[in-house]
């Protein structure tokens, strides 16, 4: 028999979490000083300690609603991004995909959902910091509960130095990963590695933070075709976009 799938919804992890954490605790303490201050002046000087609480408590607010987009972009917001990106490459279920920094499963399982024969490889280096509870593990959890671990495998692997051969996958996909290594020429050997592994005539998808027009430009030297970029949008209370090409 079987076994059965873990129980409970998928889950594709905080991003950035020590930095949503941040933004709560930031907003906690302003607004904690915020009312110490009035709380202590209120009698002596009512009219100021209310200014001043009032400006606090808007700082506070800054604080709480930063983090709480960021949070909603993880738990809501990429999972919407994530289905219009795959629906928009229209997958015919035969192809071959790689997920270059795949995290939890967020973008492979979402692949592997679409496809038929075809297969989908994850590959990461699994850092908790960039993404709450990352592991192989997890990802591998979640292809389960999402239905697809027959079509789906995760593997551990540096984004630029992929380990597979050239002409080796019809699509290429990152979702939010290649910004978070901490070179820019790390991150874009990440995307001549995406763009070495495709077959010729493959497709590459990358959404990400800030840094797609360089990632563009450097699809273009690489000798791709039908380089395009999105417009601009926010997930994470960052500037995102995505960018495709063809080789």
């Amino acid at each position: 028999m079987a076994a059965a799938p873990p129980a409970g919804p998928p889950d594709y992890g905080l991003d950035s979490p020590r930095l949503v954490k941040s933004m709560f605790s930031r907003g906690g303490w302003t607004l904690a000083g915020g009312l110490a201050v009035w709380f202590i002046n209120r009698a002596e000087y009512p009219g100021p300690a209310a200014q001043l609480l009032g400006v606090l408590g808007a700082i506070a607010l800054v604080f709480f609603g930063i983090g709480a987009f960021m949070r909603w972009s993880s738990r809501v917001g990429k999972l919407r991004e994530r289905d219009r990106l795959l629906d928009a490459l229209a997958l015919t279920g035969t192809e071959k995909v790689l997920d270059s920094g795949c995290g939890r499963g967020l973008m492979a399982i979402g692949a592997a959902k679409r496809l038929k024969s075809g297969r989908v490889t994850g590959v990461d280096v699994w850092n908790p910091q960039d993404l709450s509870g990352n592991s192989i593990e997890a990802a591998k959890a979640n292809a389960k509960i999402e239905g697809v671990a027959d079509r789906v495998r995760f593997e551990t692997c540096d984004l630029p130095k992929l380990v597979y051969p050239e002409n080796n996958f019809d699509v290429a996909v990152s979702f939010g990963a290649i910004h978070h290594l901490s070179e820019c020429d790390w991150q874009d050997q990440a995307v001549r590695e995406m763009y070495r592994v495709l077959k010729p005539g493959g497709r590459l998808l990358i959404f990400d933070t800030f840094h797609t027009g360089r990632y563009a430009h450097v699809l273009r030297e690489c000798g791709a075709t039908d380089v395009a970029l999105s417009p601009w949008g926010v997930l994470w209370c960052a500037p995102s976009r995505s960018v495709t090409a063809r080789k």
